[in-house]
């Protein structure tokens, strides 16, 4: 009996073939773009105690992994909320972009001179955990290329595959190591560190907490909220921080803090 073209499960079958192989990533991106259409995937390995690792990309669009070895891959992914995920062990599953990012996402300074430059509309993930200290995104996106979000179709679809893709990216990656553990605790102790060192500027525990939560995108309600104190006690730390670092808006507090976060010692 002849294949059918293009059948997902064809492509499914070779993805599981090519378990352990140098292979499997192409494998599995071929198989997901047969079950709903895809511009641009990102897979990436997050660890504890050292920068994430690049696995596998393709985009028909340049500008999607243009800076991600020189920006995000050295600092930038602290303020990426996929990376968020990591931190906080989300649940192994699939996640949207714009569901788990903070309220001023797209406000802040990070979106605005990193993400938005990917040309990225739309982006899901499924986050598996193949080793203790360690997750891997299998990040797929929309784009310039076709300027369209995942439909409801796409997305209920993109869902009852998790179990596969997640199982998939479990039995792939399990060598993969990670030691340790981190918070965002971790992240913000090394950048009052890093900014007591390098600018002279004794930042205390709090101060330096809400600098990390501002620059992901936390709005001064949405901060109160994580480390449950008053909308008004986080902006007279904003006040205090801004103060403290001769600055005035976000966007010079991003502009003083990002150049420090490739230097961090988590």
């Amino acid at each position: 009996m002849r294949d059918l073209p293009n059948l997902s499960e064809t492509f499914l079958g070779d993805a599981i073939a090519a378990l352990n192989t140098d292979g499997f990533a192409g494998h599995l991106f071929q198989w997901l773009t047969r079950c709903f259409e895809i511009d641009n995937t990102t897979m990436l390995a997050y660890f504890q105690e050292r920068s994430p690792q690049l696995l596998f990309s393709h985009a028909r669009e340049p500008r999607v992994h243009e800076r991600i070895v020189s920006d995000y891959l050295t600092g930038a992914y602290l303020l990426d909320p996929f990376h968020a995920l990591h931190i906080e062990r989300a649940a192994a599953g699939l996640y949207r972009m714009r569901d788990i990012a903070p309220d001023q996402f797209t406000r802040n300074e990070y979106f605005a001179t990193y993400y938005q430059e990917t040309t990225m509309c739309d982006e899901i993930s499924y986050v598996g955990y193949p080793a203790p200290g360690v997750s891997v995104h299998v990040c797929l996106g929309r784009d310039a290329s076709s300027a369209r979000v995942f439909s409801p179709r796409d997305l209920e679809r993109a869902q009852r595959l998790a179990p596969i893709a997640c199982a998939l990216i479990e039995r792939n990656w399990a060598g993969l190591r990670s030691e340790g553990a981190i918070r965002d605790s971790d992240v913000s102790g090394a950048l009052q560190r890093r900014v007591a060192a390098d600018r002279g500027i004794a930042l205390t525990d709090r101060q330096a907490e809400i600098a990390l939560l501002v620059l992901k995108g936390h709005s001064s309600s949405s901060i109160a909220m994580r480390l449950e104190i008053s909308p008004q006690t986080v902006k007279v730390f904003r006040k205090q921080l801004y103060r403290k670092c001769d600055i005035s808006s976000q966007a010079e507090l991003f502009s003083m803090m990002m150049p420090l976060l490739s230097t961090l010692d988590l």
